[in-house]
């Protein structure tokens, strides 16, 4: 714990804005979370706080019980819900832990359940229509070329590793392995590593788009326009609607729509669970379960528009 966090520990049920601010710090640089992580993280302590209106060691399981109910009667998701009660969670499990607080009010709340819905994805064709657009759509001159084939070879990233767009904008030149068509993917959800495969073709794209951007392989891979730097979320975000919009798919998709499109079309090529899970990154089997329903759905529909007796 930092000096400046030692200094002011009689203060910190008094003034909970110092630890929200050490917590909000720890979150980034100990455990990895994403920036906008922590934004989220620190709009929902604004809200809570300024509806508990008392100092933090006052706030018990009652006042937890009384602030689910406001966010239901607001009509917040029930997964919006859980996203506000897990930051206040954290938060007051590291007072705890610190001394700084005796209990956590927040721990024995029950919450809503989330109703699961089947993640949106792309087909086989769409997919393939997306990662062609950028080498199809016409060039302009204020648009130079190596900057379509970044786009080209991120999209590919993006589907063929199954990344989260924070993960594929992370990836620098010294993550790839070239000798077996990976990457080394650092910073993951959870601040975990794990190793993706790209393939051939993204790795194919990727040097193309080194050659023709003249950079050396260092640093980030991904650069902004100005090459000082990496893409953004925001602006990979803003390059995949144009994209879409060429191909003529729903503009409303995000990146995250090509993992969901990654790991539905390896189950039903027939990978194994266990290995889309790896691939994926994800802790628990149940969540990459999601995308058997998927596939079960998929073939559904097909049994249903081609069995004579369906």
């Amino acid at each position: 714990m930092s000096s400046s966090v030692e200094n002011s520990k009689e203060e910190y049920p008094y003034i909970p804005e110092k630890a929200i601010k050490a917590f909000l710090e720890e979150l980034v640089t100990v455990r990895g979370r994403a920036l906008l992580t922590q934004k989220a993280y620190a709009q929902i302590y604004r809200e809570a706080f300024s509806f508990f209106g008392k100092k933090t060691h006052q706030i018990n399981q009652q006042d937890a019980k009384r602030y689910l109910y406001e966010l239901t009667a607001r009509g917040y998701k029930r997964s919006h819900i859980r996203q506000h009660f897990a930051a206040l969670r954290s938060l007051f499990s590291w007072l705890v832990k610190r001394g700084l607080l005796k209990t956590n009010p927040f721990l024995q709340v029950i919450l809503p359940r989330v109703q699961r819905t089947l993640p949106r994805f792309l087909t086989e064709e769409q997919a393939a229509r997306l990662l062609e657009a950028p080498r199809r759509m016409p060039t302009t001159k204020r648009v130079p070329h190596w900057i379509r084939l970044r786009d080209a070879a991120l999209l590919e990233t993006l589907y063929c590793g199954g990344l989260r767009v924070s993960e594929a904008v992370a990836l620098r030149w010294d993550h790839l392995r070239p000798e077996n068509t990976s990457a080394l993917v650092l910073r993951g959800k959870g601040a975990k590593a794990r190793y993706v495969i790209l393939g051939k073709t993204t790795f194919c794209a990727l040097e193309e788009y080194a050659q023709a951007a003249g950079i050396e392989k260092k640093g980030p891979i991904f650069l902004n326009k100005n090459k000082r730097g990496a893409m953004s979320t925001v602006a990979v975000q803003q390059m995949l609607k144009k994209y879409l919009e060429f191909a003529g798919l729903d503009t409303k998709l995000t990146p995250h729509k090509l993992r969901h499109s990654f790991a539905t079309h390896m189950l039903e090529r027939g990978a194994d669970l266990r290995h889309v899970q790896k691939l994926l990154g994800h802790s628990s089997l149940a969540t990459t379960q999601i995308y058997t329903h998927v596939t079960v759905s998929h073939l559904q529909k097909a049994h249903a528009a081609a069995h004579p007796r369906a």
